[in-house]
């Protein structure tokens, strides 16, 4: 049987290149850059989901951006290899980046109905490890109320996973415990590409409601 349905996560080491990682991470470091001119500037609005915005319910005064497009070439290119390790059929709901600044900490949490299949990649900086607890049964997705996505968590201790860059851990968004514990060092990117298993429910649904990747969630 394959190891990601009896664990619920698997890692791929070098799932992206060398010198596609370095690409993507002095791309997402630029364009923070460039947003944070932009808005102390007041070119643009500070709440603006093409150039990113810092804080966003779950790690505050920290940039991230929903749907870059560089994100979302990436959300398809690399989905005939998680499903070649996972055996299964996807479709592409959306693409998620963070830079982390020192002290952040993600919570313990399950994911939204459209992060079946979720996967982190580490694009460079200091590293990070990120937690999991691959019992399913444990902590409650809550759906209501509190911070979006956030569960009622258990107190299972959890394993960890240290990525370099250019790694990625796959692993059920939906199903299992996730989270990051407080960053000592400055400055860590990660991106996040979720998928759910096609079939007829997750077409309803599919590149998380919107018209087409790259495009705003409307």
């Amino acid at each position: 049987m394959n190891d990601f349905n009896i664990n619920n996560y698997k890692v791929i080491k070098k799932a992206i290149s060398n010198e596609m990682t370095d690409f993507i991470y002095d791309y997402i470091c630029l364009r923070r850059k460039i947003a944070s001119y932009l808005f102390k500037n007041k070119l643009i609005p500070p709440f603006t989901q093409h150039f990113g915005y810092w804080g966003d319910g779950q790690v505050e005064n920290t940039y991230h951006v929903y749907g870059d497009t560089v994100m979302e070439i990436l959300l398809l290119k690399i989905r005939p290899l998680i499903e070649k390790q996972i055996e299964q059929k996807l479709i592409e709901m959306y693409s998620y980046c963070r830079i982390y600044k020192k002290d952040d900490v993600l919570d313990r949490h399950k994911d939204r109905d459209s992060c079946e299949i979720s996967t982190t990649i580490n694009l460079g900086g200091d590293p990070w490890q990120i937690y999991l607890s691959p019992n399913e049964n444990v902590g409650d997705a809550e759906e209501n109320g509190g911070k979006k996505g956030i569960t009622n968590v258990s107190k299972a201790k959890g394993i960890n996973i240290d990525l370099k860059p250019g790694d990625m851990l796959i692993y059920r968004g939906c199903t299992i415990e996730h989270w990051r514990e407080s960053f000592q060092g400055n400055n860590c990117a990660q991106v996040f590409l979720h998928y759910n298993i096609k079939n007829e429910n997750s077409e309803k649904i599919k590149y998380d409601t919107r018209k087409f990747i790259g495009v705003p969630k409307l």
